[in-house]
């Protein structure tokens, strides 16, 4: 499961840079970078900080090991003089952010990676893959939460994405306010809860539906999920009861118009005396098809493809500036605010930057607030920064669950109408101090 080293988990021209930057003698001036997002994806109110744990991990883990170093050198990518450097290589910086779980806007510094310019360049990819990757998710993931009001949500994408990617989106889900996962390695690697059942291939394996239930009853309790919509759902649901009694624990419905087909069931599972029989439906969900069965007597949702592709918006679209960086090598020379100038609204603002939310007179956040000068007396207490790696070393680690929690706490701090799945604009403006 693990990743012995994550080194390669970059780009080429990283590498050169670094090299040109040694023989420049420019390599060890003092830089600031910043993770942003000049925007959020089209009609979202809001973005998700997701995946800092496993930046985390991806820093320490970032050795250019033996075997890594002959790659580089026999592809001949950089110089002997880059690779003896490399050799040695561990970070030794700070990394600054938003606390996993909160939310963020455009313009957001979600990220602050501080050391050395030959330091701080080298983690540009893998910071980008993890933080784009896994907001996405939990963006998505927060949606759906949110319109399935308070119902159980389990993730099912994992046959839907890259293997490892899928540890990372049922990772991101739980952030976002999923409750289980039907995959073994998230839940062996971050402790979410698993659960799982049946699929059509098990009734399919019996010569009838009855002797595929009754072997599932017999050997995974009354209280299993069985799934009703092989054949005939109003006939599998009566063989269901009849088999398992009123302690059956729920009933899946993968296919159909959802809306009707959970109606009909709920009446029918009630005539039959199993009143306290869920009702979980499946079958290519997302938030707004989730919304709409809200009036349905519907108890979970399994979501797979659209939650581990972002629903649309499989990227961020964050990116990793370089803000400031020293005018020499000498440890003291004061940083220098630097920002790319060019047209298609890809500029971006210098400065080594702080943020904090502002509230309105019922605590209600009303903007996000960036600035890279002092902070206002007003805003002291509401800086969203916190201190993540100091020195190189890793502050703290944060339970699953603490984050998950932050996220409903930071979801709830929002105006009302983050939560509409209607197209507009984020929920809170960015504004320059």
């Amino acid at each position: 499961m693990g990743v012995p080293s994550t080194a390669l988990f970059t780009d080429h021209y990283e590498l050169t840079m670094l090299q040109a930057a040694l023989e420049a003698g420019s390599a060890e001036r003092r830089s600031v970078f910043e993770v942003f997002t000049r925007r959020l994806p089209d009609g979202r109110r809001y973005g998700v900080v997701a995946g800092t744990g496993r930046v985390l991990d991806a820093v320490e883990n970032f050795r250019f090991e033996p075997d890594v170093l002959h790659f580089l050198r026999e592809r001949r990518i950089v110089d002997e003089a880059t690779l003896q450097w490399l050799a040695g290589y561990r970070f030794g910086g700070d990394i600054w952010g938003y606390p996993e779980g909160e939310v963020y806007f455009p313009g957001s510094p979600v990220l602050r990676v501080e050391g050395t310019f030959a330091e701080c360049v080298l983690l540009e990819t893998v910071i980008l893959s993890i933080l784009n990757h896994d907001s996405a998710v939990a963006a998505a993931a927060s949606r759906m939460s949110s319109a399935a009001d308070g119902r159980a949500l389990i993730e099912m994408g994992a046959r839907r994405t890259h293997e490892l990617a899928a540890v990372a989106a049922a990772r991101a889900a739980y952030i976002g306010g999923f409750t289980t996962t039907s995959d073994l390695a998230s839940g062996y690697r971050y402790g979410i809860p698993t659960v799982g059942t049946s699929a059509h291939a098990f009734t399919l394996l019996h010569d009838s539906e009855r002797d595929a239930f009754q072997a599932q009853v017999e050997s995974l309790g009354r209280g299993t999920t069985l799934l009703v919509d092989t054949y005939d759902v109003a006939e599998a649901v009566r063989t269901a009861v009849e088999l398992a009694g009123p302690e059956l624990g729920a009933v899946r419905i993968d296919s159909g118009d959802l809306l009707l087909v959970a109606h009909r069931v709920r009446q029918q599972l009630d005539e039959l005396g199993a009143t306290r029989t869920k009702i979980v439906v499946t079958s290519d969900l997302d938030e707004y098809a989730i919304a709409s069965l809200r009036a349905a007597p519907v108890d979970a949702y399994g979501v797979g493809t659209q939650l581990v592709t972002g629903s649309g918006h499989p990227t961020c679209s964050m990116v990793y500036k370089l803000v400031a960086r020293a005018e020499s090598a000498d440890p003291e020379a004061p940083l220098l605010p630097v920002a790319k100038k060019s047209a298609g609204g890809k500029t971006s603002l210098g400065g080594r930057k702080w943020a904090a939310r502002r509230l309105d007179e019922n605590g209600v956040a009303e903007a996000e607030v960036i600035g890279s000068g002092p902070v206002p007396d007003e805003l002291v207490d509401r800086q969203l920064l916190v201190q993540l790696v100091k020195g190189g070393q890793v502050l703290t680690r944060e339970p699953l669950d603490v984050v998950r929690e932050r996220h409903a706490a930071a979801l709830a701090g929002l105006p009302l109408s983050a939560t509409q799945l209607s197209r507009g604009e984020p929920v809170l403006p960015t504004e320059y101090a």
